[in-house]
């Protein structure tokens, strides 16, 4: 068997290549059972020394994805997510923030095989990363600098997107010796 073909490969780099963050949600819930998942999945993931320098806290509650959205320059859509999954991360470690990019590319990609929408948000300054770790409830070490909103994808309102789209083409990326 061919590389290209083993284990459906084609279908699954078209579902890799065909994820996009989703700002605009319904207001339909994410069930539970997709949930636990999507969180199933991402707690797979692989990490340094297999430390898993993360947990996971979900916010369901209206008034704290408010607050939530209002914790960064690019957190807005979190209002309107049903779930926001903040990400907790061990920052004893060096290589923790490298591991939880890891894991949430990885908690979005089981979204989107689930059919749900999702964008990551960064928390910043400073002080709003500290806000979100108090409302996970989380101490040192642990620290929420991200925060991914998952839900049903509603279509985007019209006009135009202040950010750019498409992708660079591969021979602007690549280069080899």
């Amino acid at each position: 068997m061919t590389p290209q073909n083993a284990h459906g490969t084609g279908d699954a780099l078209r579902a890799l290549a065909s994820l996009r963050a989703t700002r605009w949600f319904t207001d339909a819930d994410v069930d539970d059972a997709d949930l636990w998942r999507i969180l199933d999945t991402a707690r797979w993931t692989g990490s340094a020394r297999n430390r898993q320098p993360w947990r996971f806290h979900t916010v369901r509650d209206a008034a704290t994805r408010e607050e939530l959205s209002r914790c960064g320059a690019y957190a807005v859509h979190l209002r309107s997510a049903p779930v926001v999954v903040l990400l907790a991360l061990d920052h004893g470690w060096a290589d923790s923030e490298f591991d939880g990019g890891r894991v949430a590319q990885n908690i979005m990609l089981a979204a989107h095989l689930l059919g749900l929408g999702s964008c990551p948000v960064t928390f910043f300054p400073a002080e709003n990363a500290e806000r979100v770790t108090a409302i996970a409830g989380c101490s040192p070490p642990w620290q929420v600098r991200t925060g991914i909103a998952l839900g049903h994808p509603a279509p985007p309102p019209p006009g135009t997107s202040a950010i750019p789209t498409g992708r660079h083409p591969l021979d602007v990326l690549w280069t080899s010796d």
